[in-house]
């Protein structure tokens, strides 16, 4: 991938020619709806736009699967807010990789399966690219409407609360959740033939 030095550029040209590098789609916003990319890997849509709270934009990608176990994790990046949160004993989970265990929090409901999931290079690799992350496997939280999903699909979620315009850091993005997806299937949380939830996104 070539290195492009992205900021200045305009994001809507910048997410179109993401589009076209991932054999997706740009869909251009309308009324209340954003921007947004949307991209398959195997069975999973992916779908990249943003949302906005008070006067903050927020980039996400989400994709949602059927969850198998009810796995369930949080992973932020560590800063002094959270370094405080830590020692007042927010829940953290060692997962067995020091220089990752100390940039990350890293919360769920099943630490056997947190060091399945995190033993993974690839994904570990791709989540220190990300200089703001927030990556969650979690049911479907959605803004000011009921959810759309049917009650045993969960999504991959990730944001950050800026206007990603780095074509780079969008691939590594979109790299993340193929390589979170394929491998949630590895440890039992996802089937590898997940149906269609194009119509849910």
């Amino acid at each position: 991938m070539s290195k492009i030095d992205a900021f200045g550029r305009h994001k809507r040209y910048i997410w179109n020619e993401l589009a076209e590098q991932l054999g997706g789609e740009f869909v251009r916003g309308k009324f209340f709806r954003p921007d947004r990319v949307e991209a398959w890997h195997h069975d999973w849509m992916v779908t990249l736009d943003t949302f906005q709270v008070d006067k903050m934009t927020f980039t996400r990608l989400r994709s949602p699967f059927i969850n198998r176990d009810d796995f369930q994790f949080k992973i932020l990046r560590e800063h002094f807010g959270h370094r405080i949160g830590k020692a007042f004993g927010k829940q953290d989970v060692i997962v067995g990789h020091p220089k990752f265990d100390d940039e990350f929090i890293i919360q769920g409901n099943d630490e056997h399966k947190l060091n399945m999931m995190f033993a993974n290079p690839e994904i570990r690799k791709l989540i220190s690219y990300q200089p703001k992350i927030q990556l969650e496997l979690r049911p479907e939280a959605p803004l000011f409407t009921k959810p759309k999903f049917p009650p045993d699909v969960n999504e991959l979620y990730f944001h950050a609360g800026v206007i990603i315009r780095n074509l780079d850091q969008l691939h590594d993005l979109f790299d993340l959740f193929a390589e979170c997806l394929d491998h949630l299937c590895a440890i039992g949380t996802a089937y590898e033939d997940d149906p269609e939830f194009q119509y849910y996104t």
